[in-house]
């Protein structure tokens, strides 16, 4: 049947009332395509919708590749709710579940696991009315069949086996223009098919705006004349925002910790690396990794017995028949010191065979010889903890740190250790003095810490437990960094907080909710963030949530406190804020586990903001359910992540305008622009500064905001681009950097609103060219904001008639180049006050103007 009436508005003549709707998967790019659809009046000639485009796709195990959707089977239950199902893999008793009211939204993900058979393969789902049961009937890989049945697709029977004579495929293959395919064909309204295709087609018009870019600005902009900008600022209207707007976020990421921020210049010092840290995919990673043994007549073995302390295992035994033979470390990449300069060293032995003897410590360079030496008194006995102090005569980047016994005799090493003197505000077991001021220069007011992956973790044994990170260094509990390497914690949460207070910033901690990180691997309990924390475990969990809150804030009576005065800090850190989760897939696991979490810290501690999670994207389904359980929870406070292309940030100004006021907060968590190939450059540094005016406009509802990544190592660099690059004797400050610390030195806590008129009335102008105009509080300065993003100068003028007393002169501050530019540095020049009337704004440039106070 087909619709003849006149159309009216909106609508088109000659519409079909129902038409068949194909539902189908393929194995192309190993079954990670998603679930497609195509429609047909006839069932002879087929249109796909979007040329396989994945309307919902599998978010099951580690990315990328394991997120695969096999034989996606979709069903229309009697309340007319989609239901589909589809198998994972064939090596877990799991199949996936999603639900979805119109085919486009689709709901949470499960993965239920079945017991009773070993594989799910090719489930299929059919309603049995009698008993208002659900069957999923499936496959092994031996050829038996089984069933579970669900009334709610939460709760399942244990798998029976059935006769294959109950295995109903419905599947059905059709010829499309890609090719054959075999899916499920549904009869639906014309209405159906409407909306699918209307959110193809709107999905690809949002990416073509999204992917526009500044190498395509000289036909964009063809014949463009510089325009003019009148800039009016209404401060009668002036609203509060937010004083912790921009802070940074640290992740143990490309060697951000270790080998980076943290000062330790040993690696593996404690010699627990191990092969699990990669997974085994590097054979070379063992505990004798970055250690070697230099000469001859000493062997160098790791063993286990009576450690200092069982959270360290390991250490080395040097078995020394002759005297002469070194046992060396390489470093990160070298160790590299400074020509007077004091290096502590410190290290444990034990003598397992002879007396007490001498072992003389080197530091060596293959260039420049022994830079300094010591020799060290090793007494008899159990572990005796030995320190020094070493101080180079000339200054080198490839050292190497040689310890030689100078007696026979078998001789037990462990928590070799050398650290400059000169760390960050001169703190023990502290920071990289020259990498923690850049960071400390962004004038931050507030850190996340100690990750966003990091801080769940790889399964339910790697999620990052605080307590593992506190007291001698010898105590903490090292373990595999999730992404790929390993972590010391010699960068712990006391020495986080500590650098919070340093800088004078907040400090904002990260633990997991209850579950693993979404892209984690398979575990007992199943993959992704099926691998939640028995609820058995929860009360111990929930508490240690709890104990951190005392260790950060409680009187040194307490238990935890008194940990914390003995590391130093007696006074509390005034923690205020706490994250419960990252980017983590919204599932009842979660919600369950963040719920108890939640509960017991407004109970005890209602002092404390508790920062919700809704996914890693700035739309889709776990941005939505995320977002449910903030308002039903009523949370304070929500934290938002999203990398995007420049075009998006161009097109999306007004993201945070249309967010209801009387909902959660928001945390900015992680955001970046990308550009093909991930530069950091002065395109994407532009982007990000004109989004950042939008996000002071809407300060009121943006709380607080960070960059991510903050730090890279060069060798070892996973995720590009990082707003701060590094190796042993260089910081390299990236111009993106340049606009994070501009904003952050340019902070106000007073938001006045202003109107600008271009000249130029195209869309594609006025959406690149912004204006924010803040007040600090402390000195009363007015700071103009204002980004062109534009092939061409503008020339602004701006009324400051309602803006009060200032002084006759105005620092000017300018971030300009060309589009591609990856080191750039801001120039700022003295202005005259009276030259606001004619201010031109050079192309592809971010301006900063000061305009200082006067009580005159």
């Amino acid at each position: 049947m087909f619709q003849t009436a006149l159309a009216g508005p909106g609508k088109t003549v000659n519409e079909p009332d129902s038409v068949y709707l194909f539902s189908y998967g393929t194995e192309k790019n190993g079954g990670r395509n998603g679930l497609h659809f195509a429609w047909s009046r006839d069932k002879e000639k087929w249109f796909s919708i979007g040329s396989e485009y994945g309307f919902v796709r599998s978010d099951y195990g580690r990315w990328g590749a394991e997120k695969r959707m096999h034989t996606p089977y979709v069903f229309r239950g009697p309340n007319g709710v989609w239901q589909a199902v589809w198998s994972l893999n064939d090596r877990e008793p799991l199949f996936a579940h999603s639900a979805s009211p119109d085919l486009v939204y689709w709901g949470r993900q499960s993965y239920p696991m079945v017991k009773g058979s070993a594989h799910v393969l090719r489930p299929v789902v059919q309603y049995e009315a009698q008993s208002g049961n659900y069957a999923i009937t499936y496959a092994d890989a031996s050829g038996k069949y089984y069933r579970v049945t669900t009334k709610d697709f939460n709760a399942f029977s244990p798998a029976t086996e059935v006769p294959a004579a109950q295995y109903r495929d419905n599947s059905q293959k059709v010829t499309l223009p890609e090719g054959n395919a075999t899916g499920q064909v549904h009869r639906v309204a014309w209405t159906d098919v409407d909306r699918l295709v209307k959110t193809y087609e709107q999905k690809q018009f949002k990416s073509s705006q999204y992917s526009e870019t500044m190498a395509q600005d000289a036909q964009r902009f063809a014949g463009l004349k510089p325009v003019e900008a009148k800039i009016t600022i209404e401060a009668a209207k002036a609203k509060p925002i937010s004083d912790l707007l921009v802070g940074v976020f640290f992740e143990d990421l490309n060697y951000a910790a270790d080998g980076g921020l943290y000062a330790e210049l040993v690696q593996n010092r404690g010699f627990e690396y191990s092969p699990s840290d990669k997974e085994g995919h590097d054979k070379s990673w063992t505990n004798t990794h970055s250690w070697s043994l230099k000469g001859e007549n000493t062997s160098f073995t790791v063993e286990t017995a009576a450690p200092v302390h069982p959270n360290n295992p390991h250490y080395a035994v040097l078995e020394a028949k002759t005297p002469g033979a070194s046992l060396v470390n390489a470093g990160f990449d070298g160790i590299s010191v400074q020509k007077g300069q004091r290096y502590n060293l410190s290290l444990f032995t034990r003598h397992l065979q002879g007396k007490s003897s001498k072992l003389e410590v080197r530091l060596i360079s293959e260039k420049e010889g022994v830079l300094a030496k010591t020799t060290l008194n090793a007494p008899a006995g159990n572990w005796k903890k030995l320190t020094a102090v070493l101080t180079p005569n000339k200054t080198a980047a490839d050292a190497r740190l040689e310890l030689q016994p100078l007696t026979e005799g078998k001789l037990a090493l462990d928590m070799v250790s050398l650290f400059p003197q000169q760390t960050f505000k001169g703190r023990k077991n502290g920071l990289r003095a020259d990498l923690a001021k850049t960071i400390a220069d962004l004038k931050p007011r507030f850190v996340r810490f100690p990750g966003g992956c990091v801080a769940h973790g790889d399964g339910l044994e790697n999620i990052y437990h605080w307590k593992n990170t506190i007291g001698p260094v010898e105590a903490r509990k090292p373990q595999r960094n999730l992404w790929g390497y390993h972590q010391s914690v010699g960068l712990g949460y006391f020495e986080y907080f500590q650098f919070c207070e340093d800088i004078g910033a907040q400090p904002v901690p990260v633990v997991a909710a209850g579950v693993p990180c979404q892209n984690s691997g398979s575990s007992p309990q199943g993959g992704g963030q099926q691998g939640g924390i028995p609820m058995s475990e929860m009360d111990e969990y929930v508490q240690d949530v709890l104990d951190l809150v005392e260790y950060a804030n409680g009187d040194v009576t307490t238990k935890w406190g008194k940990k914390r005065a003995e590391a130093g800090h007696p006074k509390p850190f005034n923690l205020k804020y706490i994250g419960v989760g990252n980017e983590d897939l919204i599932t009842d696991v979660f919600e369950e586990r963040f719920a108890m979490i939640y509960k017991a810290l407004k109970e005890k501690h209602p002092e404390i903001t508790v920062i919700g999670t809704v996914g890693p994207f700035s739309e889709g389904t776990d941005y939505v359910e995320g977002w449910d359980i903030a308002d039903k929870m009523g949370l304070a406070m929500v934290d938002e992540h999203y990398y995007q292309p420049p075009g998006w940030f161009i097109h999306n100004q007004d993201y945070y305008d249309r967010y209801d006021r009387n909902k959660s907060k928001v945390y900015l968590g992680e955001y970046a622009a990308h550009l093909p190939g991930r530069p950091n450059n002065l395109e994407t540094a532009l982007s990000e500064a004109l989004y950042l005016t939008s996000v002071e406009r809407n300060g009121d509802v943006v709380h607080m905001t960070s960059y991510a990544p903050l730090l890279a190592k060069e060798g070892h660099t996973q995720w590009n681009p990082d707003l701060i690059y590094f190796n042993n004797t260089e910081v390299k400050p990236t111009v993106g950097y340049e606009v994070q610390k501009l904003f952050g030195q340019n902070a106000g806590s007073e938001y006045l609103p202003s109107t600008v008129s271009l000249s130029n009335t195209q869309e594609a102008v006025n959406k690149r060219v912004a204006v924010s105009v803040v007040r600090d509080p402390k000195s009363k300065d007015v700071i103009l904001k204002m980004v062109n993003l534009l092939p061409v100068a503008v020339t602004s003028s701006v009324d400051l008639k309602e803006l009060g007393s200032f002084g006759d002169k105005a620092t000017r501050t300018v971030l300009q180049g060309n589009p591609t530019d990856k080191l750039l540095k801001p120039a700022e020049t003295t202005m005259a006050l009276a030259d606001l009337s004619n201010t031109e704004l050079p192309a592809y440039s971010c301006t900063i103007i000061r305009l200082k106070f006067s009580r005159k």
